[in-house]
């Protein structure tokens, strides 16, 4: 067996991949969810930590502090629940007197090329960004040895892939990443958890990267169904806000469902319809077993005069592939 046709990522490494993408487009209710299989999968507190600290450097500290956050409630959460989390190896604070020397030789030992001192381009022309670079990033973040660098490119990879606009850092990563031991058939394993959490557009970038096809916009087993309701009258309000929340939050917690779109008639405003738009029959499935549609279900029986689901099918899915790239 070659290095490129190894087994792809392990439960662990998905769930780091996860974690990074969420951090960085800064979707935290689903960061919520990969943050605990992250730990029902092995993961320890101090791994977790150092990939969101690591993280600042890719997304930002808004970004960054708020995944920490967000980890701070998970793991309060947990402990409630009494779910014990192993702390795991002690984050070692670096020591080296010459971080720009250390933070230089990592880049060296990462890109298997000589480091000019400053680098060329940006650091020639902005000498305390390449500073930052070297002594923050590569030299205090890079020393501990929590996370192994191939697990550090993986986290990278990961946060970079799911962003517009950082390509390049992308092409330079997936370099690094090589270099460690990361193999095309894991990051194409990435690329779907990219896809699932982010986006086919995201993942296609990565795909693109290393000469993968890319993944069509419209999944042959797509789910799409138009709801039917009629409203009592009397229950009117109640039902919108109570279907305006679930929606809500079917879209933003769950990574199967593309959309759900609530409209009501205007010359008649008992009369809703509802657009709903699942990426398989299994993600509609685990929809239907959701806390926030079981609560709206429960909530809105008495409320529903009729109700009728339409099953639909494209006319043109080819056509339709052009939407869905507008919305990403």
């Amino acid at each position: 067996m070659n290095a490129q046709e190894k087994s792809a990522l392990n439960a662990q490494e998905k769930s780091l991949a996860g974690i990074s993408a969420t951090t960085a487009t800064g979707k935290i209710n689903v960061l919520k969810i990969q943050l605990n299989e992250g730990l029902n999968n092995g993961l320890t507190i101090n791994e977790i930590k150092e990939t969101l600290t690591q993280l600042y450097a890719y997304c930002g500290f808004p970004r960054s502090l708020n995944a920490i956050n967000a980890f701070s409630e998970v793991l309060k959460d947990r402990m409630e629940k009494g779910l014990k989390d192993k702390e795991g190896k002690a984050i070692a604070q670096n020591s080296n007197p010459n971080k720009y020397e250390q933070g230089r030789k990592t880049l060296e030992e990462l890109t298997k090329t000589p480091q000019a001192k400053p680098a060329p381009g940006f650091g020639e022309f902005a000498p305390r960004i390449d500073a930052f670079l070297k002594e923050h990033l590569f030299a205090d973040i890079f020393a501990s040895d929590v996370l192994s660098y191939r697990q550090r490119e993986l986290i990278t990879i990961a946060a970079l892939a799911s962003v517009e606009g950082v390509e390049s850092q992308l092409k330079s990563h997936l370099a690094m990443g090589r270099n460690t031991g990361i193999t095309d058939a894991e990051l194409k394993d990435l690329s779907s958890i990219i896809n699932q959490l982010i986006g086919a557009t995201q993942a296609n970038i990565l795909l693109t990267n290393i000469s993968e096809p890319n993944i069509k916009f419209i999944n042959p087993d797509i789910m799409v169904r138009i709801s039917e309701i009629a409203i009592v009258p009397e229950h009117l309000e109640a039902y919108q806000e109570i279907l305006k929340e679930e929606a809500a939050a079917s879209v933003k917690v769950e990574p199967g469902v593309l959309a759900i779109f609530p409209m009501w008639q205007m010359e008649n405003p008992t009369q809703f319809r509802i657009v709903e738009i699942y990426a398989d029959k299994e993600a509609y499935h685990k929809h239907l077993k959701t806390s926030h549609f079981q609560h709206y279900k429960t909530t809105t029986l008495p409320m529903v005069k009729s109700l009728k689901l339409v099953d639909m099918k494209a006319l043109d899915e080819a056509s339709m592939q052009t939407i869905f790239k507008k919305i990403k």
